[in-house]
């Protein structure tokens, strides 16, 4: 029982990272999308800016009707009262529809309002509104004096600085609910026949440009807002991103961990034991478990310490490799395996790597190929090796092609090919070499310990097959594996029964077996 707790643990605990990384990706990308868009526009805060104008919207849907009462009780001194009722019925009208409107668009859930639409519709709602206002220009009759005109120009006035102050998120708003009432003054002044209204009709554009101006300064205001807020948003998700791959990476890092503790098992305990305590205790001493360093500098020391027991760690396992290929002493354990299968699991390990450094990887891979009789161990080291080689060596935005197919003579090859700087001529038998490195690893500072060619090289010749370096300088490198035809499995025929007659005699084809029996 306690065996199959301790199973379901590690796979519960990847699920929950399964499920932690596409929730940090749909967060990034839903972020980008309202930060980038092909269009130069930013579709993803259109719902926000929307939703502001409904929240104001909702939130004063009492006070406009309110002054529009207010304007019938002083506009009824010289504007008949049937008029004027009538004025407050096509307000309340258009009122309930811009409100109805928007408390739907509240309601409705995000991922199913398409916002052009709904704005469309709130913007032919705000238009009818302002129409209804704007039609309290022309209540009063042209008799009547410059009080009931001015009264009418100042109302108007505070109505369209109101709507515009509502509306300033979404300036389609804007232009549909304040144009009517401005165009209505400046037509009703425009055809009275004094210099005081036109002067009043004048002030009116201005004062409407004005308060546009205003009301697009608040807009840009009100978007550099949101993009702020989204770039935390995106901030926040690429962070939770970031610690799902931490966290993946700290599993994979912990089950390496695992299967080296295995294998240094093996090694001699004059090299583990020494190498454990360094490690070990230099890690203690860089955390700080029992207690901080009066010095920071001993952190630092420490740290220098771990690194460098961990490089010659790794060191003494490749040399090892090395030793035990040129000493004859590798043991392979030998197995069917799926190249294809070796290959993309190794490629699936290296491609954090290669993204880190932007790199595209290109599969390349013959369909329905037969198992190969190999040390899987031996061919995912090769694989992995040859990997991380082109990798170190291909500088950013480079491309890595992996190509898995038969050759002419029935064996399998494995390729690996890049578009690093490439290698000389000169220095491609250097390379092959134990612990040998080109000058382009010494001018790049990655060249390592000069083992990975070598042991991906040794480990081919044991399963008796051929690797071959291909590369031109400034064309990149090709890596070719190729195993020979006795590697490559087949299936044999079903073994005939004693008991089974039929199956002793030689085989022959159908239409021939009847032809001898009508014989």
């Amino acid at each position: 029982m306690s065996g199959g707790a301790s199973a379901e643990a590690p796979r519960a605990h990847l699920g929950s990272l399964d499920k932690s990384k596409r929730r940090a990706n749909r967060s990034v990308q839903e972020a980008r999308e309202k930060l980038t868009d092909k269009s130069g526009h930013k579709p993803g805060f259109e719902y926000e800016l929307l939703m502001m104008f409904v929240k104001n919207e909702l939130s004063a849907a009492v006070t406009t009707p309110l002054l529009a009462i207010i304007v019938a009780i002083g506009a009824m001194f010289w504007a008949p009262a049937q008029a004027l009722l009538l004025w407050l019925c096509a307000i309340f009208l258009a009122k309930g529809i811009l409100v109805a409107l928007c408390r739907q668009f509240a309601n409705a859930p995000r991922d199913d309002a398409t916002t052009p639409v709904w704005r469309a519709k709130i913007t032919a709602a705000e238009f009818l509104y302002g129409v209804t206002w704007a039609s309290a220009a022309f209540i009063s009759p042209e008799t009547q004096g410059e009080a009931a005109h001015t009264f009418i120009f100042a109302s108007l006035l505070v109505v369209i600085s109101m709507r515009m102050l509502f509306a300033s998120t979404v300036m389609p708003i804007v232009y549909a609910g304040t144009l009517p009432m401005t165009i209505a003054i400046v037509i009703s002044f425009a055809l009275l026949d004094n210099p005081f209204y036109w002067a009043l009709a004048a002030m009116a554009v201005g004062v409407h440009i004005y308060f546009i101006w205003l009301m697009d300064g608040f807009n840009s205001t009100v978007m550099a807002m949101l993009e702020y807020r989204a770039e935390k948003d995106a901030l926040i998700a690429e962070l939770e991103q970031s610690k799902s791959i931490s966290d993946d990476a700290r599993l994979c890092a912990e089950e390496a961990n695992l299967a080296k503790s295995r294998f240094l098992a093996t090694m001699s305990h004059e090299l583990r034991t020494p190498l454990n305590a360094i490690l070990g205790f230099s890690e203690i001493m860089h955390a700080e478990i029992l207690g901080a360093h009066a010095n920071p500098t001993y952190k630092e020391y420490a740290n220098d310490i771990h690194q460098s027991g961990q490089h010659l760690l790794n060191l003494i396992n490749e040399v090892l490799d090395i030793s035990r290929i040129e000493a004859g002493r590798y043991e392979l354990n030998e197995a069917p395996i799926a190249l294809a299968d070796v290959v993309e699991d190794c490629q699936r390990l290296m491609r954090l790597r290669a993204e880190n450094k932007a790199l595209k990887i290109v599969e390349a891979f013959d369909e329905n190929l037969p198992q190969l009789w190999a040390d899987e161990r031996a061919i995912r080291q090769i694989c992995l090796n040859l990997l991380s080689n082109a990798i170190k060596f291909t500088p950013s935005g480079g491309t890595i092609t992996l190509t898995i197919g038969r050759t002419l003579h029935g064996g399998q090859y494995l390729s690996v090919k890049d578009t690093g700087p490439g290698i000389p001529d000169e220095e491609i038998p250097r390379v092959l070499r134990s612990f040998g490195q080109g000058s382009l690893a010494h001018e790049t500072a990655e060249g390592g310990t000069g083992l990975g060619l070598p042991i991906s090289k040794g480990l081919t010749e044991l399963h008796d097959g051929v690797f071959e370096l291909k590369s031109k300088l400034r064309y990149g490198a090709e890596v070719i594996i190729t195993l020979p035809r006795s590697r490559v499995m087949k299936v044999l025929p079903r073994l005939a029964e004693p008991s089974d007659k039929r199956q002793t005699a030689p085989q022959v084809p159908w239409r021939e077996a009847e032809d001898k029996r009508a014989s």
